[in-house]
């Protein structure tokens, strides 16, 4: 039997735990628009080189993929690197200018809001440090030149802290039983679960060699689409063969080159961290944000993008497996405003945009390395990890 053909197997190694307890509080190493492309793309670039093929036992896929269901790490700590390659272009000027609306949109405006913070792992290559003891304790780091980020979620509490601006973000959690669906991909083990989501009956699922990551001797998943039409190409899981952890995450786009994004240990411990490494206090003299309040402007005022989302009709998902296109409609005739009409805005998706033309009309594409989205002149929106032919022929379709 085919690893696709299991539901039982996928849906437990989307359950497994990664990192003591992922599902109890990995919500708050990513945030919600990181998780918008990193979850939707499925995507990394290899940050680590393989230092080696080390001989293990043979294994089939599906054996591998219970290997990673069965996976129980309660306790780790490691570096891991990541790093995004869209193939957008350089943002310049106006990439404050989104950050800063990403900032707002939060509700607080405080810079160590992970959401306002964390959304540079969108781009570019990044270094993180992680530790987690139990459901109750992770820590994630973000190293930059000369500051630091940390986010630590000890018991019922979780801060932010951003050491460049010296601000604190706080908030509380209802506690380990809390479901939290919407909680985003963090470690190559979240992402492997978010790939493991999308195996069916349109997917090739094998066992690709051995490698060596972060000193530890790992399988190779090779996750690839049957499919034509979609801009994926493969993506590896490299799995620790004696804890079932995946330890690397890398996709390749089907035009080919350097992947998409990539998720890689460098350094890995499975011994449990010092109880001081999720302690933390608000310096002196740190500006403290409550999660708390937030809470009235938010109840207020529309969060980013909810205006769009108000304004969508029937959105439907076209096709299915790798070639599956969200189809919807925006209810602005007239597309998107580009060139000097948008400002900085229209400049920047001007230089994205290709103008194309069907039965549908007339419309542009926006494309990356991995997702493309279709804009129709009468405001309909076809968008998915699929081709500019294959986002036309939808249109078409659609008429």
């Amino acid at each position: 039997m085919a690893p696709y053909e299991s539901d039982d197997a996928v849906d437990a190694a989307r359950d497994a735990a990664p990192r003591s307890g992922r599902r109890k509080a990995a919500r708050y190493a990513v945030p919600v628009a990181v998780v918008g492309v990193a979850a939707a793309t499925i995507g990394l670039v290899p940050a680590l080189a393989d230092s080696g093929d080390p001989d293990l036992p043979k294994i089939t896929a599906e054996q591998l993929i219970e290997k990673i269901a069965k996976s129980d790490v309660q306790q780790l700590s490691g570096t891991v690197k990541t790093s995004t390659d869209l193939g957008l272009p350089d943002l310049g000027g106006l990439e404050d200018g989104l950050a800063s609306s990403a900032g707002q949109g939060s509700g607080d405006g405080s810079s160590a809001d992970p959401q306002a913070k964390l959304t540079e792992l969108v781009s570019g290559t990044h270094t993180l440090r992680v530790a987690a003891d139990g459901p109750d304790r992770q820590k994630l780091s973000l190293l930059e030149s000369g500051a630091e980020y940390s986010l630590i979620h000890n018991g019922k509490d979780v801060w932010g802290y951003d050491s460049k601006s010296n601000e604190v973000y706080h908030s509380t959690t209802a506690g380990s039983g809390e479901d939290r669906a919407a909680e985003p991909p963090a470690t190559p083990k979240d992402f492997a679960d978010e790939a493991l989501k999308s195996v069916d009956d349109t997917t090739s699922v094998t066992v690709d060699g051995t490698a060596q990551v972060a000193g530890r001797d790992a399988y190779k998943l090779l996750i690839q689409p049957k499919q034509s039409g979609t801009t994926v190409g493969a993506i590896s899981i490299a799995v620790d063969a004696k804890t079932g952890l995946p330890l690397k995450f890398t996709l390749t786009p089907r035009s080919g080159g350097a992947a998409v994004l990539d998720a890689g240990f460098t350094q890995v411990s499975f011994a449990r961290p010092a109880a001081s490494t999720f302690d933390f206090t608000p310096p002196k003299g740190a500006k403290v944000t409550e999660e708390e309040d937030g809470a009235t402007a938010r109840e207020h005022t529309p969060k980013h993008g909810e205006d769009l989302a108000e304004g969508l009709t029937g959105l439907n998902v076209l096709g299915k497996g790798w070639t599956s296109i969200a189809a919807f409609d925006t209810g602005a005739e007239g597309g998107l405003p580009t060139g000097a009409e948008g400002g900085e805005l229209g400049g920047f998706l001007g230089s994205l945009g290709d103008p194309v033309s069907g039965e549908f009309g007339k419309g542009t594409v926006f494309s990356t390395r991995l997702v493309n989205a279709l804009i129709t002149d009468d405001g309909k929106v076809y968008a998915g990890a699929v081709t500019k032919e294959a986002l036309v022929k939808a249109a078409d379709a659609g008429k």
